[in-house]
């Protein structure tokens, strides 16, 4: 057997034609490329420059994309780190801020949210307004992921440049939704966007967390969904300050106009969800484009007559109120589960509920005591 050591072990004394033959490896590196200590200390391959405060900031104003979009990733974050760096960009950006009318938008799955957005969307771009959609995407439940489908479907409105769309995965937690929403929504204002769009996974509890973001909060609804998804009606129709049923084109329009009739009868019942404000049910179809035109016409009127008698303005400084108290929630219980003695002791109390040795109210308060005993 040869000693060529660039030969493998089972190869015969062939011709150095022979198939096992191979070279030996360049000196320095895989595939000839110069190793990373020789790379980092020839700054061969430079990595991206950390952006200060400042940077955020002033590529935030300037209305750079690329900085939007890695303020907001910043923000997004769960890292202890990042939090403290997005809050000092926050506060900064808060001066520049305000300056735009908030849009919650919500309807059952199929409604067409997503198309009736993007035509809503483009068409206030063509009229000179810079558009923001934050699509708030489920995660999932079991690996933490997120489809992010909201850009692929609002492909024509992703390419304007007057428009952000800005898929963002739930996080699998309201309370995740209320903070990365928020601040995400600040740092589209802060970039000049005077339309943010806010939609939701859907129709649930998150449209409870939505509504007390946003000025104006619009549901779509459907024609043929059963009992227009009872259950729902009420509890969302509560919360909206216009629905619009969508979809109302070709042999759908007369069963379109029959369910605005029957919203608005139901309506009439229902205490608004704006002092001073009557909501009402419009049909709108994305395909066509007929009715799109008065949703912004609805949503300008409300402004103007929300304004005029204050409560826009009282709205806003609640909603920031409200935003105060869940903050103080999510920091307590992020606080509770990372105390080291809690951590410790939760299997244990877990154990002894499980075997049936003490019941969910005294183990909590035993898992509260040994909070209370570390503070």
């Amino acid at each position: 057997m040869s000693n060529d050591r660039s030969r493998p072990e089972w190869a015969t004394d062939q011709a150095e034609g022979y198939a096992s033959h191979y070279l030996k490896g360049t000196e320095g590196g895989h595939d000839g490329m110069t190793s990373n200590k020789k790379a980092v200390a020839g700054n061969s391959y430079p990595r991206r420059r950390q952006l200060s405060v400042d940077d955020y900031v002033k590529g935030v104003l300037a209305g750079n994309r690329a900085i939007i979009a890695q303020a907001i990733t910043l923000v997004e974050s769960n890292s202890q780190k990042h939090i403290q760096l997005g809050q000092e960009v926050l506060k900064k950006l808060m001066p520049y801020t305000g300056n735009s009318i908030r849009i919650g938008f919500t309807g059952v799955p199929g409604a067409g949210k997503s198309t009736l957005i993007e035509a809503f969307g483009t068409m206030l771009c063509d009229q000179g307004h810079k558009v923001a959609v934050l699509a708030v995407d489920p995660s999932s439940s079991l690996s933490k992921g997120s489809i992010l489908g909201d850009k692929t479907r609002m492909e024509n409105l992703s390419r304007n440049q007057n428009a952000y769309v800005r898929p963002s995965p739930a996080g699998g937690t309201l309370g995740g939704v209320a903070r990365k929403s928020r601040e995400t929504l600040l740092i589209c204002e802060a970039a000049g966007y005077d339309v943010i769009i806010v939609e939701t996974v859907g129709v649930g509890q998150s449209e409870i967390t939505v509504r007390s973001m946003v000025d104006f909060f619009l549901v779509i609804m459907l024609t043929g969904a059963g009992d227009e998804l009872q259950g729902m009606k009420k509890g969302v129709m509560e919360i909206a300050d216009a629905i619009f049923i969508n979809k109302a084109d070709g042999n759908n329009k007369q069963a379109a106009l029959n369910a605005r009739a029957e919203y608005n009868r139901l309506l009439h019942f229902l205490q608004p969800a704006t002092k001073g404000w009557e909501t009402q049910a419009y049909t709108v179809s994305a395909l066509t484009g007929e009715g799109v035109p008065n949703i912004w016409e609805v949503i300008q009127r409300y402004e103007q007559e929300t304004k005029s008698s204050g409560v826009f303005d009282e709205r806003r400084k609640q909603q920031m109120l409200d935003w105060v108290r869940t903050l103080i929630e999510d920091q307590l219980k992020t606080r509770f589960y990372q105390n080291a003695k809690v951590k410790e002791n939760i299997p244990i109390i877990e154990k002894l509920l499980i075997n049936g040795e003490t019941s969910p109210t005294l183990a909590v308060q035993s898992l509260l005591e040994i909070y209370d005993e570390q503070n």
